[in-house]
């Protein structure tokens, strides 16, 4: 049997992000990994998606309980079912002192607002 040892959640306005894309560039850079960008620019309003993924990532350092600084080390995937967070350096240092196995997340946007909660399950 698991356990639930963090949980986090948060919202971001779509809008707000479309406008940092356009005028600074290197945000999506800087926060975004290129699989992250390629997903995001493959779809049809971008800024949905990179909004999503901005309060995914927001939302697994609010369960670690450390915050998000490092934007890279939470990375956004979607498979084949529910999306995940692949984790690394601090973040992934964390989790493993948490005793965490696995990442869950769950990622909504309407026109106006995207949101996510992220579940960190532990063994």
């Amino acid at each position: 049997m698991s356990e639930v040892v963090g949980v986090g959640i948060d919202l971001i306005e779509i809008d707000r992000v479309a406008a940092v894309l356009a005028r600074q560039p290197r945000f999506a850079e800087r926060c975004f990994t290129d699989a992250e960008r390629a997903y995001c620019m493959s779809r049809k309003f971008p800024p949905q998606h990179f909004a999503a993924r901005f309060a995914a990532k927001e939302a697994v350092g609010k369960a670690l309980g450390i915050g998000m600084t490092r934007w890279h080390e939470a990375e956004v995937i979607r498979g084949r079912g529910a999306p995940t967070a692949i984790l690394t350096g601090r973040c992934l240092r964390r989790a493993s002192d948490l005793g965490v196995v696995e990442v869950l997340l769950s990622l909504t946007h309407s026109r106006g607002m995207a949101a996510a909660v992220a579940v960190l399950r532990g063994a």
